[in-house]
């Protein structure tokens, strides 16, 4: 079965120009230069593990080759850098293992670009770490450091509900940065406290 190639730049995904090179991965000199964009606010402590994945639009993990891969099988998983630069499924994931990197997913936190007050209180309690906006467009990610006493956690706040991993899962990662949040992970750990 063939599938027709879309541009790698997560936003667009439209299908690539028929005159496109066999090897293109962009629709456009703008998508290719927003995906670069993206890539470099993906934080270090994050591209220099080698815990990648690629993932279908409908959040199924794969290898680098496109074959199914696993959240606990790290023999599927790939380095930034071949994730990154890998064409399979509709863009990039990153596995939570239980060192320390932990992500808080904030679902239905954004309405017309706007963040609601809920997210607003979680987001200015994180303090300086990386956020960037959810596949969806809706959602927040909340990158940091901290411990969960379980696997993960699905809280409702507000309007909306907080998803905490930090083992056996992957996170969906589009690279684009919320606000002036720096591209860095901070401390979470008083948040997750404060949640649970």
């Amino acid at each position: 079965m063939s599938t027709t190639p879309r541009c790698q730049h997560e936003p667009c995904r439209e299908p690539l120009p028929i005159t496109a090179r066999r090897d293109a991965r962009y629709c456009s000199g703008r998508c290719r230069t927003a995906a670069c964009r993206a890539r470099k606010t993906i934080p270090a402590e994050l591209t220099s593990r080698p815990r990648w994945v690629r993932r279908t639009s409908r959040k199924v993990p794969l290898t680098v080759h496109g074959d199914v891969a696993s959240s606990t099988d790290p023999s599927t998983w790939s380095r930034y850098a071949y994730a990154a630069a890998s064409t399979a499924g509709a863009g990039l994931g990153f596995v939570l293992d239980g060192d320390g990197v932990v992500c808080l997913d904030l679902d239905h936190a954004l309405v017309d670009g706007e963040l609601l007050p809920w997210a607003q209180r979680l987001v200015e309690a994180a303090g300086a770490t990386w956020v960037e906006v959810s596949a969806s467009g809706t959602g927040l990610h909340v990158w940091g450091r901290g411990a969960l006493p379980s696997s993960g956690r699905r809280l409702t706040v507000g309007s909306g509900s907080v998803e905490m991993y930090a083992i056996g899962r992957y996170i969906a990662v589009t690279g684009r940065t919320w606000g002036a949040t720096p591209r860095r992970l901070g401390d979470l750990q008083h948040v997750i406290d404060a949640l649970l």
